[in-house]
């Protein structure tokens, strides 16, 4: 019986690796009379790793370097990883990030998983730009949606709003030798026109007086 259920997960394994991760939906349109069960026993065998209701992964996929982003990207959709992740992945702050933080079309959302904690930050929908495609070290069938340095700088400040003054820019340890050298002022100065945020515009001002 063992040996039935082992062979099971290895052809379910063949079929859906290639996805990365995937959702009951596919599960259902794959084979209409599977068993939601498997799955639950697969979890607490270690062979898959519930991402949130619905969504799941393989416990080796997880071993790669940017599948948490690629997992992000996925699970709640339309979303692109910006914030405190994009900043740490582009340089521009010193300490990694432990949460995977996005900016999402949709309601704000947590998920905790075995991984950690996945966020999402609502903004307005035609602010869903800025972001870059990138292909993932797992699989050339996969690809990321990182946010520009730019973009995720506008993206903090304007979803952070308590960073106002001076001292709170400085407080936020950028990176000078990124600020001066690799950020795109103009880029930079084209996406904050597209906020129309008055605010915005100050709070962009005096962090180009701290660190430009």
């Amino acid at each position: 019986m063992e040996t039935k259920k082992n062979i099971a997960f290895v052809d379910f394994k063949e079929f859906f690796i290639s996805l990365g991760c995937f959702s009951i939906h596919q599960v259902k349109v794959w084979n209409e009379k599977f068993d939601r069960n498997n799955l639950r026993r697969w979890e607490k065998q270690g062979k898959l790793i519930r991402l949130r209701q619905g969504f799941y992964t393989f416990s080796t996929v997880t071993e790669h370097g940017d599948a948490p982003f690629y997992f992000a990207n996925k699970i709640y959709a339309p979303s692109y990883i910006s914030l405190e992740s994009a900043l740490s992945f582009h340089g521009i702050i010193p300490e990694g990030v432990i949460q995977i933080t996005s900016v999402t079309a949709r309601k704000t959302k947590i998920f905790q998983n075995n991984l950690g904690s996945y966020i999402y930050r609502s903004i307005k929908p035609d602010l869903m730009f800025g972001y870059t495609i990138q292909q993932s070290t797992l699989s050339h069938r996969w690809s990321i949606m990182m946010a520009s340095p730019e973009k995720a700088l506008l993206d903090y400040l304007y979803l952070n709003p308590h960073y106002d003054s001076k001292q709170d820019m400085l407080e936020l340890r950028f990176d000078s030798d990124f600020m001066h050298a690799e950020l795109n002022i103009e880029v930079l100065d084209e996406y904050l026109e597209k906020f129309q945020s008055k605010i915005l515009e100050v709070r962009v001002r005096r962090l180009k007086e701290v660190y430009l």
